[in-house]
């Protein structure tokens, strides 16, 4: 049986940065994946969702480029060769990934990992009929799609009329009509796609507003430019049954029904933990999650748990980070877990980026806080890139300690720029010595010192 200083269950981005990090500190690494390196992010997901995207984008540019003196003709788009071209980028990166494992020395195995308890040798993990011992143990198994139990759901799925982030992605043909029940992430960014390539897109949301938590007057924004382009949004609808080519749903008590060639099932994701063995040491569970603290410690010992599976922020940046933080614990270096300022994207156009706390969550925590919301033509150069843009950029502000806690973003650009925003929060910078900051001119990001001077 051969021995590990760690072994990683899940080869998604919380699972190949951390045996990334491990092998570079010297540390014998096994990292064990089901399906490919690079997990839901790389191959299902981020990844080939943006690749998509980009296609979109490019088409929409040149369908409306007069407006900037740019003239094209007859534009079109072949949908084959936009998913030909997302799949070349994924086997580029996904590659890339295993040259990274290689480079740092990390044994990747492709199987299923099933954890059999703990001996003298470390914990013991079974892949493809071999039994592996790890002195740690990292859990980063990710998460899978909520398949709620609505009649018909199941049934569509396998016949392959509802679709998941999975199966959307690889679509041979651009259905006439695509129905996505959710409006968050997932279900706003694949609707951006289809609708921009052809589809008639309906988005049916539970809650009153689509994209989750982001800010309100942001996500009414975002629905409001995608309702110009022909997106129908059945806010506060409840679906209620899907059929062979039909979505019903309950709006103000009233059960009606769209047609739908295709329908995207983006609800949110749960946990994945099934399976995995983890009743044989003992790791805790609340609702599917594991249960983990600042250093991504679970209630065992030598167990972590980083990624999705521990339900606290499924995003492959907090996993990344995640990620780092129990390969220093385990390292011995000093380092914790910090929530306070993570970065959130919706990559639709116009893109939408948020970090730190909205108005609302700030004053239901007892924050005094005070609100800077400017237009982001306060740019000139978005002025000068975007044909009657709406965007805004919104800064929420202790008034306490005069400290930057949260920003809101809606326009182009907004993906790359909300870096330095969660910059600002992470160190808690003050107002005053942002404003001394300079920003380069002309660019998108000078909206946020100019947001400033308005408080």
């Amino acid at each position: 049986m051969e021995i590990f200083d760690l072994i990683v269950i899940g080869g998604g981005p919380a699972g190949y940065v951390a045996g990334e990090r491990a092998g570079h500190a010297g540390l014998k690494a096994l990292v064990i994946e089901k399906r490919a390196l690079g997990g839901v992010c790389l191959n299902e997901g981020c990844i080939p969702s943006k690749a998509l995207l980009n296609s979109a984008k490019m088409y929409d540019h040149a369908k409306h480029s007069e407006a900037f003196g740019v003239t094209c003709g007859d534009v079109k788009i072949d949908h084959a060769k936009v998913v030909a071209r997302k799949n070349g980028v994924v086997k580029q990166l996904v590659a890339g990934v295993g040259m990274k494992m290689k480079k740092n020395k990390v044994t990747v195995k492709n199987a299923i990992a099933t954890i059999k308890g703990k001996d003298e040798n470390g914990f013991l993990v079974e892949a493809d009929g071999e039994v592996f011992a790890g002195k740690k143990l990292l859990i980063a198994s990710g998460s899978v799609p909520v398949v709620p139990p609505i009649p018909g759901v199941k049934e569509g799925v396998e016949s392959g009329f509802v679709l998941t982030n999975r199966e959307v992605l690889d679509l041979p043909e651009i259905p006439k009509e695509f129905v996505v029940i959710g409006g968050g992430v997932i279900g706003l960014e694949m609707a951006s796609y289809f609708n921009s390539v052809g589809s008639h897109v309906t988005v049916i949301e539970m809650m009153n507003k689509i994209a989750g938590p982001t800010d309100a007057e942001i996500s009414n924004i975002l629905m409001k430019n995608y309702a110009k382009k022909g997106v129908d949004f059945k806010l506060s609808c409840k679906v209620t049954a899907v059929g062979n080519d039909s979505v019903s749903y309950e709006e103000n008590g009233e059960v009606k029904t769209v047609k739908a060639d295709k329908v995207l099932l983006s609800i949110g994701r749960r946990a994945f933990t099934e399976g995995l063995g983890l009743e044989t040491i003992g790791v805790l569970t609340e609702r599917g999650k594991i249960i983990t603290d600042e250093n991504m410690r679970t209630n065992v010992a030598g167990v972590y748990a980083a990624g999705d599976v521990n339900g606290t922020s499924m995003l492959a940046h907090t996993a990344y980070r995640e990620s780092e933080v129990a390969i220093n614990h385990i390292l011995g270096k000093k380092d914790k877990m910090r929530y306070t300022a993570i970065p959130a994207v919706i990559y639709t156009s116009p893109e939408v980026a948020t970090v730190g706390e909205t108005e609302e969550s700030a004053k239901a925590k007892g924050m005094d806080v005070q609100v800077a919301n400017v237009t982001m033509k306060y740019s000139g150069r978005y002025v000068a890139e975007n044909e009657n843009g709406d965007g805004i950029c919104k800064l929420v502000v202790d008034k306490k300690y005069n400290r930057l806690v949260g920003v809101h973003l809606i326009g182009s650009y907004a993906s790359e720029m909300i870096y330095g925003a969660a910059m600002m929060i992470e160190t808690e910078m003050r107002i005053d010595d942002i404003k001394e900051i300079v920003f380069p001119h002309p660019t998108v990001c000078e909206v946020i010192r100019e947001a400033l001077f308005e408080l």
